[in-house]
C-alpha cells in the first residue's frame, strides 16, 4: 500500500457555517468585553480566552468535522482464477471440435491448460490495437466444491464466489472455470450482487455440454434392507437413455456374500433384456431368490452400449440381509368355507409361518377346535404377538367380534405396524365392519345394494392394473410375461364382493376383467397403508381355485407373498421384548428417518409409556441419542421419534427400554445424495447470469485468448479512503467534557461563580 497525506472535511451545510461564525463572532466580542470591564486582569483574560475556545470547539463540532486518509493500492492488482474440482467436472462430455472423432475429455481434463498463470499474465491487445502489459498483474488460483466434507459431494457457486470476495481486497477481477452445476447452498446471485456493488466483473469459462450426449445411465435401484430365506425379493431400477434410437439394454444383477475373512464372492448372477425408449427412461425390475442366510452386496450393472460416451454411470450396488423368518398370523372366519380350508393350509405348510385361527361357527354351540386352533379373541397382550391378521367374512354382531375387539385390530394396524386382510364372504358381515372402528382402514366403498356380493354362473377372472403388474404381491411368474401369462390362465370365479369404489390412498392391484361399476372396473385386490402397518382387500372367495391342475403352485405362494408384505416393517429389528422400524428403508444423508419402535412390558402387553431410547452410531464412530415420544389414542404401545444422518454408509440402531431392559439392534444403509451425478448437463444459464449482473462475460473455453483483452484493459481497482468521524469520536467528547471541567473550576477559582 502506498499511503498519502490525510485530509481534514467538514460535512455541514451553509446556514450552519454561517451561523457559527456568527456565534464565533459574538462570542469573541463580548469574551474582550469582560476581560476589559475586569480591567484586563490576568486570570480573567485566560477564562475567557478557554470560554473562547470552548464555543469555536462546539462550533467546529455542529460542522462535523472528519479526518480523510486515502490509501492508494499497490501496483500488482489481484486476478483470481476460481476453477470448481467438483465430481460433475469428471463428467467426459468435452469433445474436440477439431477431432470430433476422439475419445471426449472429461471437464477437468478440457480446464487444466487454463490452471497456468502465464495463460493470463501474457500481453494482449486492447480495442485500440495497443498492447497491455499483464505482468503487473497478481494471479492466485482458487479450487471449490463446497463446505461439505467431503467437499467434492456437491457444488456451491456462492460459497466459492464469497470466499474470493472475503480473501483478496484488491480484485480487478475473477475468472470462474466451472460447468455451472450448483446444487448446494444459497443462490450465486447473492454473491454476484455483491460483486456488481463492488464493481468486479467475474468472466465465467463455462465447461461441459449443454446437451445430452449419447449415454444409458442407470438412476436407482431400489433394493429391500432385508429378504428371506429361499423367498423371492424384487429390485426395482429405472434406466434412462440419451440415445437417439431404442436399445433392449442387458442388466446384470451380481449377488456377493461378505466375508470378514475375505472380500465379497460371487454367488448368482441375473441377467435381463429390458427396452429402453430413446431419449427417456425405463422402469422395471429384476427378480431374485437368496438361498442361504448372511450379509449380501446388490449390484446391478447395465452393459455398456457401443454408442454411450459415459460409461461411469452404468452401475449401482447396496448391501441386503439374508434371514430366517417366523410369521405369527391369525385368521378369524365364521363358516369353514373353501377359501378359509385352503389358506390355513397354505399358511400352515409355511415353514416360515406360526398359525393361528378363531373359527366362529354360527351353527355349532362353540368355537371350532382342534390344533391350532384357539376358543376366544386374544386379548390386547396375546394379539400384539400377530403380524398378520385374516378377517374372513365376520362382522360386530353376537357370537363374534365386539366394537372393542375391532378398536384393539385398528391399534394393532396403526401403532403396531401388522397387517390386516379384509376378505368378504356371501354372509355380508363386513357390512358391519365398515360402520365401526374398522371403517377407516377398509380400502374399499362396498354397495349397500349387494351387501351379500354377485354371484354369477358366467366365471369372471382377473385382470392386473399397472401397479399390479409390478407389484411383487401378484407376482406368480418368474418373468414379466410368464406373469402375464399365469394370471390369464387363472381358474375363475363365479362370485365377488359387492364394490363400488376404492378409497382415495389406495393402490388397486387387480379388477374385474369385464364388470365395471361407477367409478370403472369393479377393484379385486387393493392395498393401503394405515398408520405404520399395510391393509389389503381380496374381494372374491375362489383363491382356492387357483390349485387346479398346479396344486399349490401358485395359491400358497399369493398367500405367503401377501403375508410376508404385510410384516416387512415388523421384521426390520425385533426382539421378544422390543420391535425397532424405520422409514425410508433406505434413507439418504439429509433424509428425515422416522423411528418407530414397540416394546412389551413384563406382563407381555405393549407398553404404552415408558421411556425408549435410540441410539444412532455413525460410520464415523459418533453417537446420537434419540429418546422416542409415546403415541397416544390409535398410536398407543407406539413410540415415535427422527433423526437425520449426515454421513453416508452403515449406521447401526440399538434401541432400548429403561422400563423392561430390553434392547435391540440392527444396521441401517445410508446412501449418499449423489448430487455430483456423472452426466449432468452443463448449466451454462448459472454462469451467463453471474457474468450479466456483475458486466463480465461468458465464454468457453477455445474463447479464452480473446477474454485476455478485457482483461487488460479492466481498471485498476479504486483507492481505498479511511474516514475517521472526529466530531462522533469518543476522544472528541471526552476533551469537552474535560475543558468544560476545566472552565467551571476555573471560575470558582476566579469567585466569578
Amino acid at each position: 500500500m502506498q499511503e498519502q497525506q490525510g485530509s481534514l472535511e467538514f460535512l455541514s451545510s451553509g446556514s450552519i457555517t454561517v451561523l457559527g461564525l456568527v456565534v464565533v463572532a459574538v462570542t469573541g466580542v463580548l469574551c474582550w468585553l469582560a476581560w476589559h470591564r475586569s480591567g484586563y486582569r490576568k486570570q480573567t483574560g485566560w477564562l475567557e480566552l478557554l470560554r473562547f475556545v470552548l464555543v469555536c470547539l462546539v462550533v467546529v463540532t455542529l460542522n462535523q468535522p472528519e479526518w480523510l486518509k486515502t490509501q492508494l493500492p499497490e501496483r500488482r492488482s489481484t486476478l483470481a482464477v476460481l476453477w470448481d474440482q467438483s465430481n460433475s467436472m469428471e463428467t467426459r462430455d468435452v469433445l474436440d471440435a477439431e477431432n470430433v472423432s476422439d475419445d471426449p475429455k472429461s471437464r477437468a481434463e478440457a480446464i487444466q491448460p487454463l490452471m497456468s498463470e502465464a495463460v493470463w499474465k501474457g500481453g494482449s491487445a486492447d480495442d485500440t490495437g495497443n498492447t497491455q502489459d499483464a505482468d503487473d498483474l497478481n494471479v492466485v488460483f482458487e479450487p471449490f466444491s463446497s463446505a461439505l466434507d467431503p467437499p467434492e459431494e456437491a457444488t456451491d457457486l456462492n460459497a466459492g464466489l464469497s470466499h474470493v470476495l472475503d480473501s483478496h481486497t484488491h480484485l480487478r477481477g475473477v475468472v470462474l472455470l466451472s460447468d455451472g452445476d450448483w446444487n448446494i447452498g444459497n443462490s450465486p446471485v447473492e454473491a454476484a450482487t455483491r460483486f456488481r456493488m463492488k464493481g468486479i466483473p467475474v468472466f465465467a469459462v463455462g465447461v461441459g455440454s449443454s446437451v445430452p450426449l449419447p449415454d444409458l445411465a442407470l438412476l436407482r435401484m431400489d433394493a429391500p434392507t432385508f429378504a428371506v430365506v429361499d423367498k423371492q425379493v424384487r429390485i426395482p431400477f429405472v434406466v434412462h437413455s440419451t440415445l437417439g434410437q431404442d436399445r433392449d439394454v442387458s442388466v446384470t444383477l451380481n449377488i456377493s456374500k461378505k466375508s470378514e475373512s475375505t472380500a465379497a464372492t460371487a454367488e448368482k448372477q441375473i441377467t435381463k433384456v429390458v427396452r429402453v425408449p430413446a431419449m427417456r427412461q425405463a422402469q422395471d425390475n429384476i427378480v431374485c431368490t437368496l438361498p442361504a442366510t448372511g450379509e449380501y452386496t446388490l449390484s446391478l450393472r447395465i452393459a455398456e452400449d457401443a454408442e454411450e460416451l459415459i460409461p461411469e454411470n452404468n452401475e449401482i450396488s447396496a448391501p441386503i440381509s439374508v434371514r430366517e423368518e417366523q410369521l405369527r398370523v391369525l385368521v378369524i372366519e365364521s363358516y369353514p368355507r373353501w377359501e378359509y380350508r385352503y389358506l390355513r393350509n397354505a399358511l400352515e405348510r409355511d415353514p416360515g409361518v406360526e398359525v393361528t385361527c378363531l373359527l366362529f361357527h354360527p351353527e355349532l354351540p362353540k368355537v371350532g377346535g382342534g390344533r391350532s386352533y384357539i376358543d376366544r379373541f386374544p386379548d390386547a397382550r396375546a394379539l400384539s404377538r400377530y403380524d398378520v391378521v385374516f378377517l374372513g367374512d365376520v362382522g360386530i354382531k353376537e357370537g363374534q367380534l365386539t366394537v372393542e375387539q375391532t378398536q384393539e385390530l385398528r391399534k394393532l394396524v396403526s401403532a403396531q405396524a401388522s397387517g390386516l386382510v379384509f376378505m368378504p364372504g356371501r354372509k355380508g358381515s363386513h357390512d358391519s365392519l365398515i360402520s365401526g372402528p374398522l371403517g377407516d382402514l377398509y380400502p374399499v366403498v362396498l354397495d349397500p345394494a349387494a351387501s351379500e356380493g354377485v354371484g354369477s354362473s358366467a366365471q369372471g377372472y382377473f385382470s392386473l392394473t399397472s401397479s399390479g403388474q409390478r407389484s411383487l404381491l401378484t407376482r406368480l411368474g418368474d418373468t414379466d410375461e410368464g406373469n402375464s401369462e399365469v394370471w390369464r390362465k387363472l381358474p375363475g370365479f363365479f362370485w365377488y364382493a359387492g364394490v363400488k369404489r376404492a378409497k382415495v390412498g389406495t393402490e388397486t392391484l387387480a379388477v374385474h376383467d369385464q364388470v365395471t361399476a361407477a367409478a370403472g372396473r369393479v377393484p379385486l385386490i387393493v392395498t393401503k397403508t394405515y398408520g405404520t402397518g399395510k391393509v389389503l382387500f381380496m374381494g372374491t372367495d375362489s383363491a382356492w381355485r387357483w390349485r387346479h391342475g398346479v396344486e399349490d403352485k401358485y395359491h400358497y405362494r399369493f398367500w405367503s407373498q401377501v403375508a410376508r408384505w404385510m410384516a416387512y416393517r415388523r421384521q426390520m429389528a425385533h426382539s421378544e421384548s422390543i420391535r425397532l422400524f424405520y422409514s425410508p428403508d433406505r434413507p439418504n444423508v439429509d433424509d428425515v428417518l422416522t423411528l418407530n419402535a414397540n416394546a412389551i412390558d413384563n406382563v407381555g402387553g405393549p407398553l404404552d409409556t415408558g421411556t425408549v431410547v435410540v441410539q444412532a452410531i455413525s460410520p464415523s464412530g459418533k453417537t446420537q441419542t434419540i429418546r422416542l415420544q409415546p403415541g397416544t389414542e390409535d398410536l398407543a404401545g407406539l413410540f415415535v421419534g427422527s433423526f437425520v444422518p449426515k454421513e453416508p454408509g452403515n449406521y447401526r440402531l440399538v434401541a432400548s427400554s429403561s422400563e423392561t431392559g430390553a434392547s435391540v439392534q440392527t444396521d441401517l444403509s445410508v446412501q449418499g445424495l449423489n448430487r455430483e451425478q456423472q452426466g449432468r448437463l452443463a448449466r451454462f444459464d448459472v454462469l451467463e447470469e453471474i457474468a450479466k449482473i456483475t458486466e463480465g462475460r461468458l465464454v468457453s473455453v477455445s474463447e479464452v485468448p480473446n477474454l485476455l483483452a478485457y482483461l487488460a484493459a479492466l481498471p485498476e481497482p479504486e483507492p481505498t479512503v479511511h474516514r475517521t468521524r472526529i466530531w462522533a469520536h469518543p476522544l472528541w467528547a471526552g476533551i469537552l467534557i474535560f475543558m468544560l471541567g476545566v472552565f467551571w473550576v476555573a471560575r470558582k477559582m476566579t469567585g466569578t461563580v
